[in-house]
């Protein structure tokens, strides 16, 4: 078959620093191709040479048979080339319709004829957005579909997603995952770039792992099984990415929730976490498990019900009264929620616990803080130049040890984790999980919330199934599975004995 795309040999220096070493990879009509790796691999700088917006050192991109040097971005677009990145790249001060044409602006503009034109081309993709709102006033993962639209207003041959689910919920991903399979059919090259595996198996047709800037290797999707990949990416198969849980001993209950009911998704929700034990919160997004997470938190209002912190009655008004108590949060938006990104490393490891790096008088002891967080970044084994560091020059993964310092640091006895590995490579994955595994072992309660249910079998000593704002079941580890799990969550079914151990 004829590729759309070939990129031959690329390398790309940065200085010194190789992001990139004679990596091949190429695109044929039709298919879906996932491009895999941990973060640095080279996934992102390789979409960037294909996209026009780095030239590479050495090698060439050839689209149709033809050599080709891309200077800027508007030249791949001209050869139809689109490259969706995780950073949205729209103006949030113009509307829905003048984002997605705005390659025809300025000029004689008919904002009804934009409007009906911009409508016609999200109400194919399956979405229902006002074309004439500012796009600085769409939710994440609609400013997402309107970059799709923006992209679909072109003629093109390939199109890169750069992690497109990572903000979108489970019905949005479908919907994503539809339009994907439609330009597939439309003869449309595809290149999709995530880090959940169990999607990349449903979507791509071929998959090309990446790791320290080389290609380890490309495999057709029917070819290979999950550990397979993984091992590719990491050197090592999935049922070693998790921690011993038999090691640790189960406590006294630290947290007791009875029928906390807040809004439409808490109702009568009750559960308990005991000292030294990871609790599991699975179920689909929108079943309530982030609401249930903020009402202990203190984040949003309790309407009636209890929750009992070490046997004493505890009414968070604020999030504040919840770290003074010993309640940790870490959410499952980081980047806004969880971290100030242009502060340094050690003002975000330590605010949540200001009073042991303060002196008497209430000034910061600086000596003090930099040698606390610098031990507590090498416990956590954080990659970063210093401790003074903004958090934004940190990974994904690196971003979200940050978070975790911060509650290492509080030394708070219950600690809820929110999609604790959204976004996260597998390597990063694989410490998250050994930190959390570390709080158990230091005798913190551990609610751990995760879409990922491999995630939620692999850490937890039991794992709740909500649906619909409720808890609906209870799993224990010798009937994990997924159908269980998803059973108990929609309709509170049947559980499945299961016949293998996990």
């Amino acid at each position: 078959m004829t590729e759309l795309v070939q990129l031959k040999s690329i390398s790309k220096s940065f200085g010194g620093i190789h992001a990139l070493r004679s990596v091949d990879f190429d695109v044929r009509p039709g298919e879906v191709h996932a491009l895999l790796g941990e973060n640095g691999a080279g996934k992102s700088t390789l979409m960037r040479v294909l996209g026009g917006e780095m030239v590479p050192s050495s090698g060439e991109v050839i689209i149709d048979g033809v050599p080709v040097l891309f200077r800027d971005p508007r030249a791949a677009r001209a050869l139809g080339i689109v490259v969706i990145h995780q950073e949205l790249a729209l103006a949030p001060d113009l509307t829905v319709a003048e984002n997605i044409f705005l390659g025809e602006l300025p000029g004689v503009i008919s904002h009804s004829s934009l409007r009906k034109r911009a409508k016609d081309l999200i109400d194919r993709l399956g979405f229902h957005i006002d074309p004439g709102r500012t796009v600085g006033s769409l939710a994440v993962a609609h400013q997402q579909v309107v970059e799709i639209a923006k992209a679909l207003s072109q003629d093109i041959k390939i199109i890169v997603f750069d992690e497109p689910t990572a903000v979108l919920g489970a019905q949005d991903a479908m919907k994503l995952h539809q339009i994907i399979r439609g330009l597939r059919d439309r003869g449309v090259g595809v290149v999709y770039i995530s880090h959940r595996l169990d999607e990349v198996f449903d979507i791509a047709d071929r998959m090309t792992v990446m790791k320290d800037g080389q290609k380890v290797g490309t495999v057709a999707t029917g070819d290979v099984k999950v550990d397979d990949i993984i091992r590719m990416m990491v050197g090592r198969p999935i049922a070693t990415m998790f921690p011993e849980r038999a090691k640790r001993g189960i406590g006294e209950e630290l947290l007791k929730v009875e029928k906390l009911n807040a809004g439409r998704m808490v109702r009568d929700v009750s559960f308990s976490v005991r000292a030294g034990e990871i609790v599991g919160l699975g179920g689909l997004i929108g079943s309530g498990r982030t609401e249930v997470a903020r009402v202990i938190f203190g984040a949003d209002r309790l309407e009636s019900g209890t929750i009992t912190l070490k046997g004493q009655t505890f009414k968070p008004r604020s999030p504040k009264d919840a770290v003074r108590a010993g309640i940790g949060l870490v959410p499952e938006d980081r980047k806004h929620q969880g971290v100030i990104l242009d502060k340094p490393i050690r003002v975000n490891s330590t605010m949540a616990k200001m009073s042991s790096v303060v002196n008497a008088f209430g000034f910061l002891k600086q000596g003090k803080e930099r040698a606390d967080v610098t031990e507590l970044g090498q416990s956590l084994r954080l990659k970063a130049s210093s401790v003074d560091a903004p958090v934004s020059s940190l990974s994904g993964g690196n971003q979200q040890k940050v978070v975790l310092a911060k509650w290492f640091h509080a030394d708070g006895d219950v600690i809820i984790l929110d999609e604790p590995t959204r976004g996260v490579d597998v390597g990063a994955k694989t410490e998250i999980y050994a930190l959390v595994n570390k709080l158990a072992e230091a005798g913190k309660a551990v609610l751990v919330i995760s879409s990922e249910h491999q995630e939620l079998f692999g850490l937890c000593d039991r794992v709740l199934a909500m649906g619909q704002g409720q808890i609906r079941g209870e799993l224990l580890p010798k009937d994990y599975k997924e159908e269980n799990l998803l059973g108990l969550s929609m309709t509170g079914g049947t559980i499945i004995a299961n016949q293998g151990s996990h």
